[in-house]
């Protein structure tokens, strides 16, 4: 897997537990590929703004047509804000008949597991 820096936004607090998704974006085509990349910078512009992220990664098997997000956030209500706000939700209906069987798992973080490692949200899929 191919992942981006861990890209923070803020600094977490010590003893404080945070709001972690991990999100599986499998693509059917290679030729959406593209148009994924392309959105990608629009919701990574939104996430520049969003109120409550710590921080984030992106990771991609791009031959496999394979893509990750993982993030954590200051609460659930910061994570939702996001989800449901323009680009992000517009993005999402655009790319979903395009999209394989999508999968997102969410749990608790403590300030000391951010950056959160690759090998650690994956593992919250399997669960």
């Amino acid at each position: 897997m191919l992942p981006t820096p861990w890209k923070s936004l803020a600094a977490p607090r010590e003893g404080k537990e945070y709001v972690a998704l991990l999100s599986f974006l499998p693509l059917k085509r290679h030729r959406t590929i593209p148009k994924l990349v392309r959105m990608m910078f629009a919701i990574q512009s939104q996430l520049a703004k969003s109120h409550g992220l710590i921080g984030y990664s992106l990771g991609a098997e791009p031959m496999a047509k394979r893509f990750w997000t993982v993030s954590a956030w200051e609460d659930q209500q910061a994570l939702r804000d996001f989800v449901e706000e323009i680009p992000h939700i517009r993005i999402m209906q655009e790319l979903a008949p395009h999209m394989g069987k999508t999968e997102f798992a969410q749990w608790t973080v403590r300030a000391s597991g951010i950056p959160i490692p690759w090998s650690v949200a994956r593992q919250h899929l399997l669960k």
